[in-house]
């Protein structure tokens, strides 16, 4: 999900969307190629979406959200037929899009946002 240029992003706000796209990317990897990315590979893609959106998060909140993310994925697909899941994952890549509206999207974005607070909560 890109921030939009004409409004500086929250911290929260800023990590929601990271935590979204996280798991869109995550989810769309498992329908696409049957596989699931590390966190590794997730802890570099949020380095490359806050590149593009000239922010930045130190390694270790990358992580976590990296691990979150693919807790979020892996409990949302089993809980998906696959049809639904591809579906899921459409909705979610197309509201990258900051100009995209999709009501899917946007549970799934407050689904994210309830699990930062959470994270928040327990730490």
């Amino acid at each position: 999900m890109r921030v939009r240029d004409d409004t500086p992003p929250t911290p929260r706000g800023l990590r929601i969307a990271l935590l979204f796209a996280l798991v869109a990317e995550r989810l769309n990897v498992h329908y696409e190629h049957g596989q699931w990315l590390t966190v590794a590979q997730g802890t570099a893609l949020a380095a490359d979406w806050l590149a593009r959106n000239r922010q930045t998060l130190p390694l270790e909140e990358r992580a976590t959200l990296s691990r979150l993310s693919d807790d979020f994925a892996r409990q949302t697909a089993t809980t998906l037929s696959r049809q639904a899941g591809l579906l899921t994952t459409h909705e979610m890549m197309q509201a990258l899009d900051p100009n995209y509206r999709s009501e899917l999207a946007e549970a799934m974005m407050a689904a994210c946002a309830r699990l930062l607070d959470d994270l928040t909560a327990a730490s």
